[in-house]
């Protein structure tokens, strides 16, 4: 179950323990990186793009729920 990324309106809740601040995400992402090797051969990356990326899973970390995350409306968000 893929769980949707939180918006400028909205964020996650865990709706077994009620949790808004603190999540374990998993993600896969494909990304193109600029690295820009210095004399010593140490990679430094100069630029990132991500070119996809999915949230395969939230866990809670209060209560390690994993199927229980849901997005809800921030507080004072106008919807």
């Amino acid at each position: 179950m893929t769980v949707p990324l939180p918006t400028a309106t909205t964020r996650w809740r865990c709706m077994l323990c009620g949790n808004l601040t603190r999540f374990d995400v998993t993600r896969s992402s494909k990304v193109v990186e600029y690295v820009h090797l210095d004399l010593a051969g140490e990679p430094n990356v100069e630029e990132r793009n991500v070119v996809s990326e999915t949230i395969e899973s939230v866990r809670c970390r209060w209560c390690n729920a994993v199927d229980q995350v849901e997005l809800v409306d921030r507080p004072g968000a106008d919807s």
